[in-house]
């Protein structure tokens, strides 16, 4: 996978968070299994790979309470082998998609060059996207102690109202797809959508565009997750 760089500013929990990583691989980044021993605090870093310095615009509610932040400690560590075993396992299984490894979750982003293609003021998966959304079922099939976050996005063409509901419905197909095409539990599952605010690409060039006509797919510990971490690196009480 290309080495990816970003720099992410955002308000995250009331507090600025300043964030810069570099992922090569996904579990390369930043040695994630360490920083989940250190941190241990609210993080705002998933969110900005997801919207960058977009906060604020569009979406339809707050993600930072699906996102959740840190575990720090032992449980960190725990937690963060376990989701570099399955970033690894996405990059396997699905080797054009963008896999980051962002403090305790994984951020997989899907455009027209990584496995689920947007036309232009489309929102249908076709043959090839549903095959790779079939990849990454497995995969959570396999990892079922997540939760996953599925954002919508699109290129400038077109208004900003008609956009915000193009987004709504791209990041809604997938999750259907999960969930009822596949059947997976739709309670893992939220949606959100940004419409034309978070753009990765410039929306000049048709390339920019195809950048921009996305969705992320967010994989995070949930409860049980959590719990199970806290109890083994508590020797199991």
């Amino acid at each position: 996978m290309k080495n990816i760089i970003k720099q992410i500013s955002i308000v995250a929990f009331a507090a600025v968070l300043a964030i810069s990583f570099t992922s090569c691989e996904a579990t390369r980044n930043a040695n994630n299994k360490q920083k989940g021993a250190v941190i241990g605090a609210a993080s705002g870093a998933i969110l900005g790979a997801v919207i960058g310095n977009n906060v604020g615009k569009g979406g339809n509610g707050e993600l930072g309470a699906v996102i959740g932040g840190v575990v720090g400690g032992t449980a960190g560590v725990l937690i963060g082998n376990k989701m570099d075993k399955q970033a690894q396992k996405i990059e396997t299984e699905i080797p054009g998609a963008q896999v980051e490894r962002v403090d305790d979750g994984i951020v997989v982003t899907f455009d027209e060059n990584s496995g689920v293609y947007f036309d232009t003021a489309k929102y249908n998966l076709n043959a090839a996207s549903m095959a790779t959304l079939d990849k990454l079922t497995g995969v959570l099939r396999e990892y079922p102690d997540t939760n996953v976050l599925v954002v919508g996005h699109t290129d400038s063409v077109g208004s900003d109202e008609s956009n915000m509901l193009l987004s709504q419905r791209r990041a809604q197909s997938v999750t259907t797809y999960f969930t009822t095409t596949k059947g997976l539990n739709s309670g893992r599952f939220t949606t959100n959508w940004y419409g034309e605010s978070a753009p990765v690409g410039d929306n000049s060039t048709a390339e920019g565009r195809a950048q921009n006509r996305r969705v992320n797919v967010v994989i995070v510990p949930n409860e049980k997750m959590i719990s199970d971490a806290e109890k083994e690196a508590n020797g199991g009480q």
